[in-house]
């Protein structure tokens, strides 16, 4: 690819039509697929906007998530093919989009080296030549989409008939990812699901060419080796490559946060690095024999990349991990939700945004999927839930029900975001009598929860002119905390050059080294964990907080010797702070 990071999902709408922004400069950028309302109403926004048929799918079609996803996926492909031909004609003019592409190309590119080359030669034939070799070598960035594996809610009839297996949520987008136009990747991510697993399978565009090359690609988003290699495994025996791995900071990351027992980000990247090789042969076996009782063959094994996002925040940090790790390229996600020309972010959180300390970025049980989540204080979302609960009236409205998984007082899974299951839990906590400092907690808990479905979609909404009469207007957002450091609503060519090392955003800002800011953050979970279990700890759970402590001990051991190798002073007095704050925990 031309570029050397590429720009993640982001929440269910912030990044929902990012290709259409980037894709054209050669920048690869992941699409969620979780809401098909959101595919659905995007489809027909860019249809009217670019003068093309809109033909509604609606919601009682058969196969209707399906059709909606694909049809959108589509739209999304041929939009952006017909920028980048748009693109690929026009004269190199000094303000023109080719120009563009080639000068947000990285310093060592050989094409972009090759543009400057061009630029300065004298007119003529000669020159023309040189520009349409360029034109040549142009790529457009890839068209991903993200699944959340465990998010895949059953579903029925209205008849209360369960539709199927081949029905549920991530089925059916794996399937609307499988029947597109698309040539790309589906992202899988939130562990794993060995049904949507094994569903991969029946799609041909997953199955490789005598070369080694696929139309459809698997990316494993993980959080450490091993349980990236159970999943690989898993997949290689039925056939199914995985061509990337994308590593991802359990903490230190926008959305979902997976907190790992105390693995820190850099002994894990050194784990594949030291692996990799032993990885690749132990997956190409299985791989090939899987392939033969398919009657299938390869004359090339399959690329496999292996890439790392979360918290990276200078070009200094970008150029050591691709080097030291010898990783393919990096992510960059949460900076990008302050340039509005490639998200969706709303005027007033835009603003919200740039203006945040980093006090104003936490950790959160918000999440009605019971996991970890990354928050930010002044969201509308927030308020609203707030403004809620002060009116007596805690929880949401459920429309979409893409997050019902509990059943603890209907036979059909409710949300715990939603009114009608804090109603039904808040009646069974009134009749347990509890003081007042337990019924106060108990209290928080279940009020916690804020609607991702509707907050995460709102600011794409507000943004385009999009909402509905009646529809909220709270927005949810989930930055990742390393957003703290950025402080302003950049360009996209600050933010690339920034990326590469051609301008420095946060050259004023204090801000400690990537894999640091990690560690305090696990440092911060732990101390959580312990005022958590602090009043009824027992041994399981001391040895199991002893043992992340021990695991964070280790991974600071691996800090102070690769920093002290590469004489990095400053890197190592911030890994002094941090230990000293470990020392000072004290678990049971």
């Amino acid at each position: 690819m031309p570029h050397q990071f590429h720009i993640p999902v982001l929440g269910l709408g912030f990044s929902i039509d990012t290709p259409l922004k980037v894709a054209r400069y050669g920048i690869s950028s992941v699409v969620s697929i979780v809401d098909d309302e959101l595919t659905e109403r995007m489809r027909k926004y860019h249809s009217q906007l670019n003068q093309i048929p809109y033909h509604p799918i609606e919601k009682k079609t058969a196969d209707s998530r399906v059709l909606r996803i694909t049809a959108y996926l589509n739209l999304l492909n041929q939009l952006v093919d017909e920028q980048f031909e748009a693109l690929k004609q026009q004269d190199f003019v000094p303000g023109s989009d080719i120009c563009r592409y080639f000068e947000l190309l990285p310093e060592g590119s050989v094409t972009k080296h090759g543009y400057e080359l061009m630029m300065d030669y004298p007119e003529g034939q000669r020159k023309k030549i040189f520009q349409d070799r360029l034109r040549q070598r142009m790529k457009k960035g890839r068209i991903d989409v993200n699944i959340m594996a465990k998010v895949d809610k059953l579903n029925f009839d209205k008849d209360g008939t369960y539709l199927g297996d081949e029905n549920t949520d991530a089925l059916a987008a794996l399937k609307a990812f499988a029947k597109s136009d698309l040539k790309a990747s589906v992202v899988l991510s939130a562990g794993m699901n060995p049904r949507l697993y094994s569903y991969i399978e029946r799609f041909e565009g997953f199955n490789p060419d005598a070369e080694g090359k696929f139309d459809k690609r698997i990316i494993l988003k993980v959080s450490d080796y091993r349980s990236a290699l159970i999943q690989a495994k898993f997949l290689a025996k039925k056939g199914l490559w995985v061509s990337e791995f994308r590593i991802e900071s359990g903490l230190n990351c926008g959305g979902h946060a997976f907190a790992t027992d105390g693995f820190l980000l850099g002994p894990i990247l050194e784990e594949f690095k030291q692996s990799r090789g032993l990885m690749l042969l132990e997956l190409e076996t299985l791989y090939r024999k899987a392939l033969e009782q398919k009657h299938m063959s390869i004359n090339k094994l399959p690329k496999q990349r292996i890439t790392v996002q979360g918290g990276i925040g200078t070009a200094q940090e970008n150029e050591f991990l691709l080097k030291y790790y010898r990783l393919d390229a990096t992510g960059w996600g949460s900076p990008f939700l302050l340039v509005p020309e490639v998200t969706n972010v709303d005027e007033q959180t835009l603003q919200q945004l740039a203006e945040a300390a980093q006090q104003d970025y936490y950790l959160s049980n918000s999440s009605p999927l019971g996991v970890l989540f990354n928050n930010f204080k002044y969201s509308s979302a927030e308020q609203q839930r707030l403004d809620r609960i002060a009116a007596g009236k805690p929880g949401s409205p459920c429309t979409k029900k893409y997050l019902c998984t509990n059943t603890e007082f209907t036979k059909e899974p409710i949300c715990t975001a939603s009114s009608k299951y804090q109603k039904l839990k808040l009646k069974e906590l009134a009749a347990q009598h509890l003081d007042n400092e337990a019924h106060q907690k108990a209290y928080e808990r279940i009020t916690e929860k804020v609607c991702l479905c509707e907050g995460l979609c709102a600011s794409t909404y507000l943004k385009n002119h999009m909402l509905k009469p009646k529809e909220s207007k709270a927005v949810a957002i989930c930055p990742g905390p390393n957003l703290a450091f950025f402080n302003k609503v950049y360009s996209l060519d600050e933010m690339v050059k920034h990326i590469y090392g051609g301008v420095n955003l946060l050259e004023k800002v204090q801000r400690p080294h990537v894999f640091v800011n990690e560690l305090n953050l696990y440092i911060d979970y732990l101390q959580a964990e312990i005022q958590r279990y602090w009043e009824d700890i027992n041994d399981k759970k001391k040895k199991h907080l002893d043992g992340f402590k021990d695991q964070l001990h280790k991974g600071i051991n691996y800090y102070k010797g690769l920093f002290a190798e590469l004489a990095n002073v400053k890197v190592l007095k911030e890994l002094s702070l941090s230990e000293e704050r470990l020392e000072k925990v004290v678990v049971g």
